[in-house]
């Protein structure tokens, strides 16, 4: 019998892929600049694709946290500040407003509260828990992959739409987080690298610059509404709701509580932050479940579950 060593589909297929690779890496070193990471994931989007049909369709599965971080980082291009005004003492006086906390050094914001009342455990539990925001998640995700791909494609489409949502409000309201407001005021200062913030707390527990590192590389400032730390651990904690599963419940209830606090804590968001990025999760899966009664997009997952089943 002839072998066959080519398929021509099989060739086409990988040629544009590959082929969208390389425009990916010509527009980043066009308009953003290339840095490291962005030849780490394009490294692991290789290898994930190449190596064997099952890592191929774990990397289709989660290719929707992909194009997440892939439009987060395009957001240099043209930052939300050169969009729209940036809102710094409107987002700081409602917080005071609804959850100031009184005191002899008058009424604080939670966040300064916290920043007068810093301790080493809460230092680690809060650095801890906010490493966990986006791989937690991620790790569910790659475990629906084994154990139910429907409710995989479920989740990571309204990953995306919960981004998508979060994207359009902070260019329609930059915000500045709290920790500028504790550095710089109310004054106007955009052309400024991302801070640690409490977080720097907690390398200086371990004489490192982990989260230093991670902020100063931030593409948005100020995008501290909606907090889409706190919308990941909601958003997750309804898909593991729906697979029925009391281990991830229990973890993204002990995860997101960690993060939600942790975010306010940190001095990267206030509570109204965190409120709404967890609305924002609400609303994303509202928006996808009546999506999914529509024929043609339902249609579409069914396709796309095919391909990586």
């Amino acid at each position: 019998m002839e072998k066959v060593f080519f398929d021509n589909d099989t060739i086409k297929e990988k040629s544009i892929f590959v082929g969208l690779v390389l425009l990916y890496l010509l527009l980043v070193s066009l308009f953003i600049g290339l840095r490291n990471d962005h030849l780490i994931l394009v490294i692991v989007i290789l290898i994930s694709y190449f190596a064997n049909p099952i890592s191929k369709k774990i990397l289709l599965s989660i290719i929707f946290f992909i194009l997440y971080w892939v439009i987060y980082d395009a957001t240099r291009i043209y930052p939300n500040f050169e969009f729209n005004p940036v809102n710094i003492q409107e987002p700081y006086e409602i917080e005071k407003a609804l959850f100031g906390i009184s005191g002899s050094e008058g009424i604080l914001t939670p966040n300064e509260y916290f920043a007068l009342h810093t301790n080493a455990v809460l230092d680690f539990l809060t650095g801890l828990f906010y490493l966990t925001w986006v791989p937690v998640p991620l790790i569910y995700g790659i475990w629906l992959y084994f154990k139910d791909k429907k409710l995989l494609l479920q989740f990571s489409v309204a990953f995306f739409i919960v981004n998508v949502f979060g994207f359009i409000i902070y260019y329609l309201y930059p915000a500045a987080p709290p920790w500028y407001v504790a550095l710089y005021g109310f004054e106007q200062n955009f052309n400024i690298p991302g801070n640690a913030a409490g977080l720097a707390n907690f390398d200086k527990l371990f004489g490192i610059d982990l989260f230093h590192n991670m902020y100063s590389r931030n593409a948005n400032v100020f995008a501290a509404i909606p907090s889409m730390h706190s919308a990941f651990p909601a958003l997750a904690l309804y898909y593991a709701w729906k697979k029925g599963s009391k281990f991830w419940i229990g973890l993204f209830i002990f995860v997101g509580s960690g993060i939600w606090f942790g975010a306010v804590y940190s001095n990267h968001h206030y509570i109204i932050d965190v409120i709404l990025g967890i609305s924002c999760s609400v609303f994303a899966i509202l928006v996808f479940e009546l999506l999914r009664k529509n024929d043609l997009i339902q249609k579409w997952l069914a396709r796309y579950e095919k391909v990586i089943s």
